[in-house]
């Protein structure tokens, strides 16, 4: 198994186990609530694992092939497609017009979440994952990974989210 797969399927296990498995009555002190995991619908676990699949691949603007490398929205497009089979539109501005408005309050995994990166609303998008944790692909010289939107940089550009797959 190459070092990159073998990353991946660690990383999916990591993410996996960060959301937890439901804890039973019998264990003190904890709920018997499902994990944020076990809450997804099937289309959301299948948009996460799917960009977990794509972690570590290299951004390049315009990409729209993980050989070649992906940018923020052909990565999100690239994701819905092959997870869910929803071709979306092409750049992070036409993807902010799809779907149904979301308050950050009530995000859900598998939202899209955007944000002002080049000075101007809606230039940049990921995946919601959940616990204000997004997949994206940042930059150039940068890998698709895992950002907390509660850091500053992101809180200060955040534009807003949209549900295009109905959780």
């Amino acid at each position: 198994m190459s070092g990159h797969k073998f990353f991946i399927i660690a990383f999916a296990a990591a993410v996996i186990t960060f959301f937890g498995g439901a804890a039973t009555a019998s264990e003190p002190g904890l709920s018997d609530e499902p994990s944020l995991f076990e809450r997804y619908t099937s289309g959301a676990k299948d948009l996460v694992l799917k960009g977990l699949e794509l972690v570590g691949i290299n951004y390049r603007w315009g990409g729209t092939d993980p050989d070649s490398g992906l940018d923020c929205s052909g990565f999100v497009q690239l994701v819905f497609k092959d997870a869910v089979g929803l071709l979306l539109p092409r750049t992070a501005k036409e993807q902010s017009k799809i779907g149904d408005v979301v308050d950050k309050d009530e995000l859900k995994p598998g939202d899209l979440v955007f944000f002002n990166t080049m000075r101007h609303a809606f230039s940049h998008v990921g995946i919601y994952l959940g616990d204000n944790r997004f997949l994206h692909a940042p930059r150039t010289g940068a890998e698709i990974r895992v950002e907390d939107m509660s850091q500053g940089y992101w809180v200060k550009r955040y534009n807003g989210a949209r549900r295009v797959v109905e959780k």
